[in-house]
């Protein structure tokens, strides 16, 4: 069936069309609101872009993933700053609030004081570590310009790495959709590992 559907794929020319720009929204809009698994997007874009005939289709991926990434960061983070200088706070900082559990949001105050802006690169290759470190950034009130500058290496570094997954997914396999497969449970794996990890030990209590 999977063989079938890829079999009507359009031309390469068509999915390059399509493929970046839908890459570029959907990644920005994951880094905005977490309902898409940005890395496992990218990781299958890089499977496709192996297989593609055009020598920077996979460097064409890193730049769209890496720009988009930034850009949802930026944008989110702009977004929290409005809340921190309101009294009344925000939606999207309560959403952000929301997001960062408070152990998580403690660890990431010491790390930020510890690494200053350095840590924003750990935080988006550490899943689930994105949140609680901007928020940690939000309250220490780090201007706007100061996050971006270490959240370009952050992204390089993310869209470097799930790239990376797509890459070896697609080298594993002859066919475009089995390295899609791989990359996507791989990388699924990578994201909810260290979430089921402590889950585990709290339920057991160690």
């Amino acid at each position: 069936m999977i063989q079938q559907v890829v079999g009507q794929l359009p031309p390469e020319s068509t999915q390059q069309a399509v493929g970046y720009p839908s890459l570029f929204l959907l990644v920005a809009l994951g880094a905005l609101v977490p309902v898409v698994p940005t890395g496992a997007l990218v990781s299958s874009a890089g499977v496709v872009a192996l297989h593609q005939s055009s020598p920077f289709s996979l460097l064409i991926v890193f730049g769209v993933a890496s720009a988009a990434a930034f850009l949802g960061d930026i944008c989110l983070y702009w977004l929290g700053q409005r809340g921190v200088r309101s009294r009344n706070g925000s939606r999207w900082l309560k959403t952000i609030r929301d997001r960062a559990a408070p152990e998580r949001l403690a660890q990431a105050q010491r790390k930020l004081d510890e690494h200053g802006a350095t840590v924003l690169v750990l935080s988006r290759l550490v899943p689930a570590g994105r949140i609680p470190v901007m928020l940690a950034c939000l309250l220490g009130r780090m201007p706007l310009r100061r996050f971006a500058r270490g959240d370009i290496p952050a992204c390089l570094a993310w869209a470097a790495t799930y790239q990376l997954i797509g890459i070896l997914g697609g080298a594993l396999f002859p066919e475009p959709w089995q390295g899609v497969v791989a990359a996507v449970g791989l990388t699924l794996l990578v994201s909810a590992g260290p979430a089921v990890w402590r889950r585990t030990r709290a339920r057991f209590g160690h």
